[in-house]
C-alpha cells in the first residue's frame, strides 16, 4: 500500500471475474498483467496531475 497511489490490482478478484465472464485462463495469464500495468500507470498520472485522491472540481 502506498498512499496516493495506486500500486496494483487484486489479482485473484482480477482472475476471478474473468473467470466468472468465460474469459480463457491461459488469456488471462497473458493479458492481465499488461493491462495492469498500463492501467496503473495511468491512473498514478491522473492522481499527480489532479493533486492526489479525492473529488476532482
Amino acid at each position: 500500500m502506498l498512499p496516493g497511489a495506486v500500486i496494483g490490482w487484486d489479482m485473484s478478484a482480477a482472475l476471478a471475474l474473468g473467470d466468472a465472464l468465460g474469459v480463457s485462463p491461459l488469456a488471462m495469464a497473458e493479458l492481465l498483467p499488461v493491462i495492469e500495468a498500463v492501467m496503473v500507470r495511468k491512473l498514478n498520472e491522473e492522481l499527480s496531475a489532479n493533486g492526489g485522491p479525492g473529488v476532482r472540481p
